[in-house]
């Protein structure tokens, strides 16, 4: 036996299309790629409107009835004034909207002026595969570099990311996730972007309201609002916020709970788990 005394990092197995084999050590397979530093409303998540709406409402009525007196009452009252009688058909309307956005988007910049097809740049980054076996990293258009489709200059709009442009244009939210976090540079970008999106009420919240739950808080209240509560709230609570939210205004974290207290494009968001680290990597205060 060869022991060398350490084991490398590595992801549970996931599941792939397999698209073929081009060489004796290359399969190409299919593989959904999860935008980083955003999120968009979910478009299914929770079942049908009238099913998820059903789920939003147990989530309320917890709220209101002390099953989870856990959470700070500020949290739960912020949460019970976005759980409207059309929370859930206009966040899942707005998740197909921002599906068809991004579509829009992405067939009108990757069309070269002469009717060809650009490819699709793709920019993994930080943990590379997340939980549910996707590609972590930004897209945007690629350029070949040559005379007939030249690299526009470094500042230039054709080079922008689909990622912060669908946050630009009002149809995704900032969702900075340690570790994957963009540069300085970039991410002043993103949060610049992300602030006017929200001041000019563009994209999302011109159509679906101001109010509407964004993604991570959607699927937090679809988690609360599972249908029995066997072994009581607090795993469903736990399920619902894992991760804890800092400030970048004053890189001071506010918890698992206190997120709404920090506008949303300023939320830092850490994975319990990697807590400990995050606090080794960044200027963070606890």
């Amino acid at each position: 036996m060869v022991d060398l005394g350490f084991v490398g990092p590595s992801k549970p197995a996931n599941d792939y299309q397999l698209l073929g084999v081009t060489d004796g050590d290359t399969p190409t397979i299919a593989m959904a790629i999860r935008m980083v530093s955003i999120d968009t409303p979910e478009s299914a998540y929770g079942g049908n409107p009238t099913t998820a709406q059903a789920t939003l409402e147990r989530t309320k009525a917890r709220l209101l009835d002390g099953t989870y007196d856990a959470l700070p009452q500020e949290l739960r009252d912020y949460l019970v004034s976005r759980i409207t009688p059309d929370a859930a058909a206009r966040h899942l309307a707005a998740g197909k909207a921002a599906a068809a956005a991004h579509q829009a988007m992405v067939t009108a910049r990757l069309t070269r002026p002469n009717g060809s097809q650009r490819k699709l740049a793709v920019i993994a980054t930080g943990e590379l595969i997340e939980g549910n076996g996707r590609l972590l990293a930004y897209t945007g258009p690629w350029f070949t570099g040559d005379a007939g489709d030249p690299l526009p200059p470094r500042d230039d709009p054709r080079r922008r990311t689909f990622n912060l442009d669908m946050v630009a244009s009002g149809w995704a939210a900032t969702f900075l996730i340690y570790p994957s976090l963009p540069s300085a540079a970039d991410l002043t970008l993103l949060v610049a972007d992300a602030e006017t999106a929200w001041a000019e009420k563009r994209g999302a919240w011109q159509e679906f309201g101001e109010d509407l739950l964004l993604g991570y808080e959607y699927r937090a209240c679809i988690k609360l609002g599972a249908r029995t509560l066997d072994d009581g709230p607090a795993p469903a609570i736990g399920q619902a916020f894992q991760r804890v939210c800092v400030d970048l205004r004053t890189l001071a974290e506010v918890g698992p709970y206190g997120y709404h207290q920090v506008p949303p494009a300023q939320r830092l968001w850490i994975w319990t788990t990697d807590l400990t680290q995050a606090r080794r990597d960044l200027p963070i205060t606890h």
